[in-house]
């Protein structure tokens, strides 16, 4: 198969063995993946990326259930973004903090923040174990220029949200965050901060990764509005609830 823009070659997508779904109980999965020997590159992620391809280390994939279509594509037009009230109050109870970004590479701080917070979300899911290699593994991806927004409290790291920067667009890859800093609703803080950084850097888009209506650990996605949902083919926006 063609990558889309490409004149000089094609490019390989490969199907995933069957496996378990991570988000919906019971069922099996399957993906579409991009040839792994490809160095990816900005420029053809950013094709990629409308089409609904979404990156995990070096992994460039798209969901390709032949019985489900619930892992949808949501990004966010991130000129048209207001804030509810609720987002206004978490913009604000998080002033204190200082925000900064830095090119991607190994933290040792990060690397322990990162640990703390699978323990507790994700414990005997496999990530948990990672080492410091795997860790740094997960969050590049060859070739793609990566962002680590860091939150920091009184000198120390309490939140990383590693952003990917295609051409037109930026795309959240992963956010992870002190649990115990609950009040701050950093997870929010961290979208928040990346609509304002795409803003910024003059990007159409916000990439929030896949939707899927009957798992609650994604309702969040559609909190923020307007959004665009990728149906049959086509972007299509919302400017309230999902349905």
């Amino acid at each position: 198969m063609a990558a889309p823009g490409r004149k000089d070659g094609a490019v390989a997508f490969f199907l995933t063995a069957v496996h378990e779904c991570g988000y919906l109980p019971g069922r099996e999965t399957v993906n579409v993946v991009v040839d792994p020997d490809l160095q990816v590159g900005t420029r053809l992620y950013t094709r990629l990326a409308p089409l609904g391809f979404r990156r995990s280390g070096n992994r460039v994939y798209r969901p390709a259930c032949p019985d489900c279509t619930a892992c949808v594509p949501l990004r966010l037009p991130v000129d048209d973004f207001r804030p509810q009230r609720i987002q206004r109050r978490v913009w604000s109870r998080n002033s204190d903090l200082l925000v900064r970004e830095r090119p991607l590479g190994f933290d040792a701080e990060h690397y322990a923040l990162y640990c703390r917070y699978i323990s507790g979300r994700h414990p005997n899911g496999g990530m948990d174990e990672a080492s410091p290699a795997a860790y740094l593994e997960f969050i590049s991806g060859q070739g793609i220029e990566t962002r680590l927004i860091e939150f920091m409290e009184a000198g120390r790291s309490v939140a990383v949200a590693v952003t990917d920067v295609l051409t037109d667009a930026l795309s959240a890859v992963y956010t992870f965050f002190d649990a115990a800093q609950a009040r701050r609703s950093l997870g929010v803080y961290a979208v928040l901060r990346q609509i304002e950084m795409a803003r910024r850097m003059g990007k159409k888009w916000l990439y929030l990764g896949y939707w899927i209506e009957d798992c609650r650990k994604m309702s969040y996605k559609v909190a923020y509005r307007p959004y665009e949902l990728l149906l049959d083919g086509h972007w299509r926006r919302f400017d309230g609830p999902a349905g």
